[in-house]
């Protein structure tokens, strides 16, 4: 299979777990338990990339230093690797989000920009979640 139906796949798979998990009010365990299971697989596929990849000679670069980084992302495997990569890490902390933000009361429409953030921006959409959820957090009344 070639790199480019590898990433097409990847990708694709990936969102099918970002459009679940924005279905998270319809059966939030289900939703949660399959976006991981995809979150998995990405994983696994990661793995078998990195092994494949190193036992092929390598990344290339040193990955101590900045252009030893770029050295090594330059070629098409390396890029792959580190993409599903992101895909994978992405979709679990989505899916730690809709979870944890079910268990703390946080509305799913306040979800869906974090969702999105988190798909297009992953760090940035954690950040946003952290703040959605403290404000969410503030606003319920003692009982």
């Amino acid at each position: 299979m070639t790199l480019d139906a590898l990433f097409n796949i990847a990708n694709t798979v990936a969102l099918v777990g970002w459009i679940i998990l924005a279905l998270a009010p319809l059966r939030r365990d289900l939703v949660i338990a399959a976006a991981r299971c995809i979150a998995i697989a990405l994983a696994v596929t990661y793995t078998v990339l990195l092994v494949r990849a190193v036992a092929g000679g390598g990344l290339g670069g040193d990955l101590t230093t900045l252009s030893g980084l770029t050295e090594g992302f330059s070629k098409p495997e390396a890029v792959l690797v580190g993409w599903v990569h992101y895909l994978a890490f992405d979709l679990w902390v989505g899916s730690w989000a809709i979870e944890d933000a079910g268990k703390r009361g946080v509305p799913h429409w306040a979800m869906i920009p974090v969702l999105f953030l988190t798909l297009m921006a992953g760090p940035i959409g954690l950040l946003v979640y952290l703040v959605v959820r403290a404000g969410a957090g503030r606003h319920k009344r003692p009982r």
